[in-house]
């Protein structure tokens, strides 16, 4: 029985299950997702089931591959359903972690411009006060011709 040395690297294990980046996925997933989303997809869908409709009911029987009741159409879009369900929810939460972030930061955001705010409040305040405490000149023009009415006196 060997043990493990902490202070070495553990060597590289072989595994079955395939390798992905997550990352790379979730952006495809998030484009495959904003295409499902188009009205380019549902035309090119129309036009794909409109051709496999036509396809197997106008051409000679030999030339037909899914007769009348496209039972192949019906597994072929369900299978594409299957796999486009998970993709979507793959893309809104990643949409949802995303937003979730900018949310936060324009909290903080938010925060720190109310703070800002406060401040200038608080510094208008103290001018208003401090201009209130200032001689103005109409106060001094009436005080000098006070002084003046006096010193004719």
């Amino acid at each position: 029985m060997t043990t493990e040395r902490l202070d070495q690297p553990r060597a590289l294990r072989r595994s079955l299950r395939p390798h992905y980046d997550p990352e790379v996925f979730g952006r495809w997933a998030e484009r495959f997702a904003r295409f499902l989303g188009t009205a380019r997809f549902l035309v090119y869908m129309t036009v794909f089931v409109m051709v496999w409709m036509v396809w197997n009911v106008v051409l000679p029987a030999p030339l037909r591959f899914d007769p009348y009741p496209f039972i192949f159409l019906t597994l072929a879009l369900s299978l594409q359903a299957s796999y486009a369900a998970p993709l979507i929810l793959l893309a809104q939460n990643r949409q949802s972690d995303r937003d979730r972030v900018q949310y936060e930061h324009d909290r903080e955001v938010d925060r720190r411009n109310q703070a800002e705010i406060e401040y200038l409040t608080r510094e208008i305040a103290g001018l208003r006060l401090a201009v209130g405490e200032v001689a103005t000149r109409d106060y001094l023009r009436s005080e000098l011709q006070q002084l003046a009415e006096d010193l004719r006196r």
